[in-house]
This record gives structure tokens, sequence and C-alpha cells, in this order.
């Protein structure tokens, strides 16, 4: 089964809280209220978050973290890449990794290919693409609009 690591999954969840609250500023603690996640998972996701540039720490009373791009402009690629490093479906298909099978092997331009497709949707795929819809307000659900239809 081809899957993503569950702190990835964690990430993109945690992103996606940053991303519905453009500008502001989270703590760790809030991100894991916002997320039902623990703690120590928030800042273990954190940590490489910001090591790739995608959310910058601020530190002081008012400190937390905060998205340092808009939510369209990051993709999951960044994300899953920020969290498992180059994407490599086989040892083979990304391009420093030289297997011993490589001279006789007919696979290895196929799997590239799959790897640059998976790639490719990963790139297309923006944070803000993924956001939840917000909730509508109660007067807002209840709210009825009368329409005449004419033919």
């Amino acid at each position: 089964m081809l899957r993503v690591t569950k702190l990835t999954d964690y990430a993109t969840v945690v992103l996606t809280v940053l991303a519905a609250r453009p500008g502001e500023v989270l703590s760790a603690t809030e991100l894991a209220e916002f997320t039902s996640l623990e703690p120590p998972t928030v800042s273990k996701v954190l940590k490489p978050l910001a090591q790739a540039g995608l959310v910058e720490g601020l530190r002081g009373v008012r400190g937390g973290y905060r998205l340092t791009r808009p939510a369209i402009e990051i993709s999951l690629f960044e994300v899953v890449e920020a969290m498992e490093g180059p994407l490599a479906l086989t040892e083979c298909s990304h391009d420093h990794h030289q297997c011993g099978m490589a001279p006789k092997c007919g696979a290895r331009s196929s799997w590239r290919l799959i790897n640059d497709v998976v790639s490719e949707a990963l790139r297309d795929v923006t944070l803000a693409q993924i956001l939840p819809p917000l909730p509508l307000a109660d007067d807002e659900q209840r709210r009825t609009i009368a329409v005449d239809v004419v033919s």
C-alpha cells in the first residue's frame, strides 16, 4: 500500500488550521486544541515544517506559528517533501539512488514516470484547496429565499 506517514498526515491537518486563519499566530498548544492532536505531536510536526520554510515560529508572549505564504501558494508536494524528504516511490525513482539491478532492469524508467506523475499531482493541489468548508452561521442555515420560476 502506498501512503504518506502519520506525521505527514498530521502536518496537513496542522497546516489547514493555520491556512484557515491567515495571518494569525497560533501557539503549539492552540494548534493541538484545534486539531485534537497531542501537543508533543504538534511540536514534532512543526519543526520540519519550519525548517522547510512553510511556517515560521514567533517568540514571545504572543508567539506561535503562522504560514509563511498564502495557502494557495503552498503545494502538498512541499508538505510531503518537508516531512518525508524527496519523493521516491522506489529506490531507483529518485535521481540520486542507484541500484545494482539498474543495468538489467526494465522497470526503472516506468517507476520514474510514475514518480513524476505523483509528484505533479501533489504539486497541483494547494493547501487552500484542501481546506474544509467553513460552517454556516445559524442564521445563514435557516435563511430561505423565495424564488418565482417563470417559464
